[in-house]
């Protein structure tokens, strides 16, 4: 903001002494015999006056820049504390596998359950999958705290949406809501990259991805966490769009199992979710270790079973 006229305002407004002088001629005599309830100090000038307020005004400001730079540097505040003290170069990692992806009947969305910071496991049970509302469902990467908070604010600003418009919300406006809300503090320590799926009545199935700085895309397949490359690398040999609910259920469980037995910060229970046009439903919930001794277990002593059968057919 400007403020240069507070320091000379007679040359600014371009009123000289002269004028003053004239413009007094134009007030009654009685008001300038009445005597003020207060007494001016001898020599104060209005533009005096405005130079002092502008000078206060600028010193102000400096302190409130200088407030500003503390609190950045403060590792109480800033993104210092997101770091170790010893080193600054090494991050915190934040583990998680979260996947979804559309196919014919509506879409799908898997995740694990370990809540990790580095190599220390907070917890196994965290429920990666908020619902925000029947035909809505948003998953969690990153901050757990993060992602809860604004993703429960959206659930209540879409609960508004629904009764002010007498309607549900789309996918697409219920993710852009999202991704302006954490515009607005990106470059804070946020952490989060979640996905909003849903199904629209016009639209049908639709998937978004959000991130902590308001980066928003409309996709077909997303994998979010430290253990995506390994669900990628399932969904991407065995994802075709026309599937049942009972073969997309059974990759995505797959897909979340694979990452949860290679990556370290994923693991605990696999939840595996899908939307469709009656809402969403929990099709699968269990422990990793329970599929990697029991279902997959039988199904790898199978296929070495019939590659060994094979092995003698041929000698």
């Amino acid at each position: 903001m400007d403020l240069s006229f507070l320091k000379d305002p007679d040359a600014f407004f371009g009123v000289s002494a002269t004028q003053q002088q004239d413009a007094s001629s134009l007030v009654p005599a009685s008001l300038l015999s009445m005597t003020p309830a207060f007494e001016v100090p001898s020599g104060l000038k209005a533009h005096a006056f405005m130079a002092d307020a502008a000078a206060e005004l600028e010193e102000t400001k400096a302190k409130e820049d200088q407030a500003a730079a503390k609190s950045l540097s403060d590792p109480r505040y800033g993104p210092s504390r997101y770091v170790c003290p010893s080193n600054p170069a090494i991050r915190y990692k934040h583990g998680t596998t979260t996947l979804g992806f559309k196919f014919s009947h509506g879409v799908l969305l898997a995740v694990d359950s370990r809540a990790s910071m580095g190599s220390y496991i907070g917890s196994g049970t965290v429920e990666k999958v908020i619902r925000i509302s029947k035909y809505l469902l948003g998953t969690m990467a990153g901050g757990a705290a993060d992602c809860s908070f604004w993703e429960r604010q959206l659930a209540f600003q879409c609960r508004v949406h629904e009764l002010r418009e007498g309607k549900r919300i789309s996918v697409a406006a219920a993710s852009k809501l999202l991704a302006n809300n954490v515009y607005q503090y990106r470059g804070m320590g946020l952490s989060m990259g979640t996905m909003v799926a849903g199904w629209d009545e016009v639209t049908g199935p639709a998937l978004f991805y959000v991130d902590d700085e308001g980066t928003r895309l409309r996709g077909e397949m997303f994998s979010a966490g430290s253990g995506s490359t390994y669900a990628y690398g399932v969904l991407d040999n065995e994802y075709k769009y026309e599937m049942t609910v009972e073969e997309a259920v059974e990759l995505g469980k797959r897909a979340i199992y694979h990452a949860t037995h290679r990556d370290a910060y994923s693991g605990g229970t696999i939840n595996v979710f899908c939307i469709t046009e009656k809402g969403w439903k929990q099709y699968f919930r269990g422990d990793m270790n329970s599929l990697h001794y029991g279902q997959y277990a039988e199904e790898r002593a199978a296929a070495e079973a019939e590659r060994a059968n094979k092995m003698q057919v041929d000698e």
